[in-house]
């Protein structure tokens, strides 16, 4: 079936204050950034300035002299770094006076007229690591997210400038010079890390502009490969998610540099431990979430089941862990359609892990107990739905289907109990939209329908789909339970009809024009047959 699939992630959140592993080293000090307490305690000697063109242009004169008094003492004296120390000093100095424009914005533009962004950019590839240290931080700093909220066009303007000067190369070239057992250049990659997301923020279009142009993809790959935690491989993880996730080139590309087989590596790791910490628990959903995008072209499920993904996700689910439910997650997307991951789950005894699952036996920790109960069923429901979806016929299909009759049909029982939960949500949802509508508040159709999907209607539809399956199988015992269930909620098959019809109409052609005529094909099979 052509299932419509939930976005695998949501935007990463910006890092926050709560973290609990260690901070990058320049941060271990008490929790404070040391150069910004070298900056303010400048400040102190120095009169407060307005920030205004005027000051932008003394800034950027300023350090335009030091910058060429250094180059010159470097080509003079290319031997003798005694005689550019100096001079490197002063360049520092000055790289950490440019912090105070983060406080202003609006003025980025002028500093990208004034060709400075080209100057700093050009820094990254600096003969001495610690300039270029200075000049990822002044980087960061320009481009937080908490700086740009409110300012898109200087934002873009500066973003753009970056671009231009090929920022996004020299920042992944100066990564493999950086080493993370050197506290400072540690929190020189977190930083670096840190800008290339807030450029991907401000332009979506570097994301895969990134992985075209540079070696990150493979350095990131390589830092994931480490076993220990710590904040950078967290940040990495984090990094690689943001990549993967609404970019098919990317997921390809990625893909072909044997991705899949390095996440699957990734997480066997907690598949009968669980993480130590909140932040190594993060790391392995963003592991998760990353397998999980990745799974989304089709010869990226094809890698994943040749390096047996479906056997560890089960694995994974034996040992009752906290990754139990994005190994159920990760099945769904390798089983959605993709028969031969099907086939392999029924061949690797999957059935018998899955069912249980299904009929409630679900291990939740306490946190968010409800929240991650409903999430598992959806997970369960939908990768039933691909199940029934991608084993059509054989031996296969029938060991499928008889788990629907053995102990007196209860999987058929459990459907209908979901089915009811599920559609009375919506029926409280529609009539909310109908009242909406009724206070003047105008909604168009598809806003409406969206609506319906976020309070369970996509899942419902899949239930439908799935009773489609049993009543199309012709078997006595399952068409007379579905009658008996339907007759005791006083519903009858036209109402799973219904269901099927909105969900027929509303099949997208994503995925091509001859994809969705199959699809609405097959559901117009099983309402014809209801």
């Amino acid at each position: 079936m052509n299932y419509p699939m939930d976005p695998p992630i949501q935007n990463k959140r910006k890092r926050d204050d709560s973290s609990d592993s260690p901070p990058p080293a320049s941060f271990a000090n008490g929790g404070v950034d040391l150069s910004l307490l070298e900056a303010l305690e400048k400040a102190q000697h120095t009169p407060v300035e307005t920030l205004d063109l005027k000051t932008v242009k003394k800034l950027a004169l300023s350090f335009e002299r030091r910058l060429n008094a250094n180059t010159a003492a470097r080509l003079k004296y290319p031997d003798q770094p005694d005689k550019f120390a100096d001079s490197e000093m002063e360049l520092h100095d000055e790289l950490q006076k440019l912090k105070i424009l983060a406080g202003a914005p609006e003025l980025y533009p002028d500093l990208v007229s004034l060709g400075t962004v080209n100057s700093i950019t050009g820094l990254l590839n600096h003969d001495n690591s610690d300039i270029a240290i200075d000049a990822v931080t002044l980087l960061q700093d320009l481009t937080d997210a908490d700086v740009i909220e409110d300012n898109d066009e200087p934002a873009q303007v500066l973003v753009d400038a970056l671009i231009e000067n090929n920022a996004v190369e020299l920042l992944v070239q100066n990564l493999a010079r950086l080493n993370d057992s050197d506290q400072d250049e540690s929190a020189a990659i977190y930083n670096t890390l840190s800008t290339i997301e807030n450029l991907i923020e401000v332009k979506p279009s570097v994301s895969e502009l990134v992985c075209e142009k540079t070696k990150l993809l493979k350095w990131l790959q390589a830092r994931i490969k480490v076993r220990e935690f710590d904040s950078n491989k967290q940040y990495a993880s984090e990094i690689l998610a943001i990549l993967l996730q609404n970019s098919t080139a990317n997921q390809k590309r990625f893909g072909q540099m044997n991705g899949v087989d390095t996440l699957l590596q990734a997480v066997a790791m907690y598949k009968s431990r669980d993480p130590k910490t909140g932040d190594e628990e993060e790391m392995v959903e963003n592991f998760f979430d990353c397998l999980c995008c990745l799974l989304m072209p089709l010869e990226n499920k094809e890698r994943f089941v040749k390096a047996e993904g479906v056997e560890l996700m089960i694995i994974i689910m034996n040992q009752k862990k906290s990754c139990y439910g994005s190994a159920i997650r990760a099945l769904d997307f390798a089983m959605t359609n993709y028969p031969p991951a099907c086939e392999r789950f029924v061949d690797v005894m999957g059935l018998k892990t899955a069912f249980p699952a299904f009929m409630g036996k679900i291990p939740l920790s306490k946190k968010n107990k409800k929240r991650n109960r409903e999430e598992f069923e959806e997970r369960l429901i939908s990768l039933i739905a691909s199940l029934l979806g991608g084993i059509l016929r054989g031996s296969r299909r029938e060991r499928l289907l008889s788990k629907f009759v053995e102990n007196e049909c209860e999987k058929i029982d459990r459907l209908m109990e979901l089915y009811m939960r599920y559609s009375n949500r919506v029926k409280a949802e529609t009539e909310r939209l109908n009242q909406l509508e009724l206070d003047d508040l105008e909604m168009d159709e598809e806003e409406k329908y969206n609506r319906k999907l976020d309070s369970g209607l996509y899942t419902l539809q899949l239930i439908a789909v799935i009773l489609g399956h049993l009543w199309t199988s012709e078997h006595p015992r399952m068409r007379a339970r579905i009658e008996l269930l339907l007759k005791q909620q006083k519903l009858t098959k036209k109402d799973v009809k219904d269901i099927l019809q909105e969900y027929h109409d509303n099949i997208g052609d994503l995925e091509g024009p001859e994809e969705k005529e199959r699809a609405q094909a097959k559901i117009q099979k099983f309402i014809s047959a209801l």
